[in-house]
């Protein structure tokens, strides 16, 4: 590429060697660089340089502004180990046309705990957490699995532990990998619900080796319902799977659940994929709460709650530009519902409801018969005592209708 086309902005990846672990490329732009930004960890870890040094400010989008002011200048920005594996990089590529800036990686921090646990990088799992919540780590605890996890700091560490107490798995092996690759790297490793030390020093990460009696998240829809809080207002396991399955989640679509109740549903709807998003609507405040409180205990702590009566509350997400790929009803079901969703649904929309008492059985009917899709019965008996033997206790049957819009 000729000089008068080379991007102006280098994203360098840069670790606790500083210019130590630089390929010899790396070094070359660092020392060509007219201005230079980074955090303060980064920016104590370079040398004297020709080049104006800047500290990037907190909030991290504060200082988008002024790295674009730079344009047309050589400049470097100093981003932790891969910009693009939990880093700064995507935030910043969404700014700038492909054309004004390069990516220089050097070993992830990922990399760097891998390596000195001696754990395949192919057979963890990699979590960046270091700006979300801890609950996150949720669907990823079961025994024997092997999780890498960035955090924010020590305090941190030793909140996560706390939560590997609280899910059961207080017995897991906790590694803490303090500044990795640098002159200050220190690697100690002891049980999670053990008394953790104080002096635990960002930048950390922790390696985790899953161990305990706590339950795992199955894989499949369905999860127990022991699992969630309720106060019997629930989709129960059998249905919900069920439900799931007719709901067909594929990664990054948002679902609208109306009349919430525990929140299970959408729960689960977010656990089959990380990207999924999910709108719960609940007129109830106790429910509504309750539903937020599941959601943080299976570690999906991105499900937005919303009171009120469904259609009246419909409004306003169907105004926020993000309309829904699937709605399930719940609770609540009328033909004024049904209406309103059916008006403002896009095409190819998937609606499931699921209804038990007559009246929402011939309202389904009626609209099935209007509108298609699949009407089905389901009736599901379990063995209970019946005097001395046993006998089969049937439940409501549920009516589900199924369609596409």
């Amino acid at each position: 590429m000729a000089e008068e086309h080379a991007p102006w902005l280098t994203l360098l990846g840069w670790g606790e060697s500083g210019t130590a672990g630089l390929t010899a490329a790396s070094q070359q732009v660092l020392d060509a660089a007219e201005v230079v930004f980074g955090a303060r960890r980064h920016l104590r870890l370079l040398p004297p340089l020709a080049a104006e040094v800047r500290e990037w400010p907190v909030p991290f989008a504060d200082g988008i502004p002024e790295l674009l002011a730079e344009r047309g200048r050589r400049v470097v920005m100093l981003v932790s180990g891969d910009p693009f594996w939990f880093g700064a990089g995507s935030t910043l590529a969404r700014h700038l046309p492909a054309e004004e800036w390069r990516a220089l990686p050097s070993p992830s921090t990922f990399s760097l705990a891998a390596s000195r646990l001696g754990w395949p990088l192919q057979d963890c799992t990699c979590l960046g957490l270091h700006a979300k919540p801890l609950t996150r780590i949720r669907p990823y605890l079961q025994r024997d699995r092997r999780l890498l996890v960035l955090v924010k700091d020590g305090l941190a560490v030793i909140e996560l532990a706390g939560w590997l107490k609280h899910f059961g798995f207080g017995a897991s092996r906790l590694h803490m990998l303090e500044a990795l690759g640098g002159e200050g790297e220190r690697i100690r490793s002891m049980q999670a619900d053990a008394t953790l030390p104080d002096d635990i020093a960002h930048p950390v990460a922790v390696g985790l080796d899953v161990a305990g009696d706590g339950p795992a998240l199955p894989l499949t829809p369905g999860l127990p319902d022991a699992l969630f809080e309720h106060d019997g207002q629930i989709t129960k396991q059998a249905v919900r799977a069920l439900t799931l399955a007719a709901l067909a989640p594929r990664a990054g679509e948002r679902l609208w659940d109306i009349g919430t109740g525990s929140g299970s549903v959408a729960i689960e709807w977010l656990l089959a994929h990380p990207d999924n998003h999910a709108v719960a609507f609940e007129r109830e405040a106790e429910r509504a709460a309750r539903a937020r409180r599941n959601a943080d205990n299976l570690g999906v702590d991105w499900l937005e709650v919303v009171e009120g009566s469904a259609p009246n509350v419909l409004d306003d997400q169907a105004l926020s530009g993000q309309p829904p790929d699937a709605v399930f009803i719940g609770g609540g079901l009328s033909q004024a519902l049904l209406e309103a969703l059916w008006q403002r649904l896009p095409a190819g929309a998937r609606l499931v409801a699921n209804a038990v008492t007559l009246e929402s059985e011939a309202l389904l009917a009626h609209w099935q018969q209007m509108a298609g899709g699949e009407l089905l019965r389901l009736e599901l008996a379990a063995a209970a005592a019946l005097g001395t033997r046993r006998g089969w206790k049937a439940g409501y049957p549920i009516v589900q209708w199924r369609v596409s819009r």
